[in-house]
């Protein structure tokens, strides 16, 4: 152990220090570990909304949509399409999908609904969704009547009060074409299962249909309104997008998962900055609480400070006495503000500690993911702000003139 680490820690230890200068030293760590704590707690908390809006509305959307640029016509050779685009790098899988509006009837309880067609074959190995169900089965097996089978949210079914083996109405706004114009098209389906995403809003207003039902149902032919492309990398889903509208040919263009959602993650992004600059004043007051207490020690041991420089210590190991002393009370508080802010984290995501109204924020609980990267950020910041506290007080006792001090004593 160095010279100056040894009379700073030393200082901090000492039972004859005054009982204000013990409180203050106190007050100082609790300070420092406070501010930590927050910052660690409300980064986690926005880092597990972000993780957890991604993953819930990624299980049940794609990663890459790929739509004709004009979108009344669809796509009518898809399956060619799909083929000749399979064997793009990074694609994981290619699903066509239909896309539709439609109005959901069942006793005395119409819903707007909005009506996917798949192919559940592809679609159950793609989206997590029909893999989440609460009851019945996602084989879209007709009845033996041939009704079709429709798969609907869990909480479209319970504010509907559909259960699996009721029939329900759909009714199409694009129907078919007659003398008196276009008339709406209704057929019934049999509910088959009931799915549960996680995503509020996929839950309480989407439903699944087989391609060919929906089709029919829209009054169209063999046509997808798009193809939805999953891959492997998240993050290399932009260069995959460019990459697929050129193999594609003219009439196509892509749009990404960040694209569809940026206004929400830009929020999400802009919130975290917001977040760890207002809660990052309570370490700033941290460090002034550094500065006092170092101040306070200044005054008190000037006295050991004439006698060491008496003695031969040099005005640069003074200082560095001081910085050291006010590092050492920053360490303590930043090590018990992560322990503190980790362990709070990890106890309040494993038992969901916080409910919320999955109305308003899409999700039930508040989901808290601690990560390093921000726990490191973090401790630069805490070291940091303690570090330049101590610069006025180190300064002060090393400028200390040894004669003034002893010549009374």
């Amino acid at each position: 152990m160095t010279f100056e680490w040894l009379v700073a820690l030393r200082y901090l230890r000492s039972p004859n220090r005054p009982a204000v200068l013990r409180l203050v030293t106190f007050l100082a760590v609790l300070g420092v570990a406070a501010g930590v704590t927050t910052l660690v707690v409300a980064l986690s908390m926005n880092t597990g909304f972000r993780q957890a809006i991604r993953d819930r509305l990624l299980s049940v959307t794609a990663h890459v949509n790929l739509k004709p640029v004009n979108a009344a016509e669809g796509i009518r050779d898809y399956r060619a399409l799909i083929a000749k685009l399979s064997d793009t790098a990074g694609v994981q899988s290619i699903v066509p999908a239909i896309y539709n509006t439609v109005l959901l009837s069942f006793g005395r309880h119409p819903r707007g609904v909005v009506l996917k067609g798949v192919d559940p074959e592809l679609e159950l190995k793609a989206s997590g969704a029909l893999r989440h169900l609460v009851a019945g089965s996602n084989t879209f097996a007709p009845d033996p009547d041939g009704i079709p089978a429709i798969m609907v949210g869990r909480i479209l079914a319970e504010e509907t009060g559909v259960s699996v083996g009721d029939y329900v109405t759909l009714t199409s706004p694009q129907g078919n074409l007659t003398p008196f114009g276009m008339l709406p098209s209704s057929r019934r389906f049999r509910v088959t299962g009931i799915f549960d995403s996680g995503f509020y809003d996929y839950d309480a207003n989407w439903g699944f249909v087989t391609l060919k039902s929906a089709q029919a149902l829209a009054g169209i032919g063999d046509v997808v309104s798009l193809l939805e492309v999953r891959v492997t990398n998240l993050d290399d889903a932009g260069k995959i997008a460019d990459e697929l509208v050129q193999r594609a040919g003219p009439g196509f263009h892509a749009t990404t998962w960040m694209d569809e959602n940026r206004a929400l993650f830009r929020a999400l992004s802009l919130e975290k900055l917001v977040t760890a600059l207002f809660i990052g004043l309570i370490t700033f007051v941290a460090g002034l609480n550094i500065l006092v207490v170092l101040t306070m020690t200044v005054t008190d041991r000037a006295k050991d400070v004439a006698v060491l420089m008496a003695v031969g210590a040099r005005r640069k190991q003074i200082r560095m006495i001081f910085v050291l002393q006010g590092l050492a009370i920053s360490i303590a508080g930043t090590v018990a503000g992560l322990a503190a802010g980790f362990g709070f984290a990890w106890v309040a995501n494993r038992w969901r500690l916080i409910p919320l109204n999955p109305e308003v924020y899409a999700i039930p609980y508040v989901p808290f993911h601690a990560n390093g990267t921000d726990a490191i950020w973090i401790t630069v910041a805490a070291l940091a702000i303690s570090i330049a506290a101590t610069v006025l007080p180190a300064r002060s006792a090393s400028n200390i003139l040894p004669v003034e001090i002893l010549r009374f004593e």
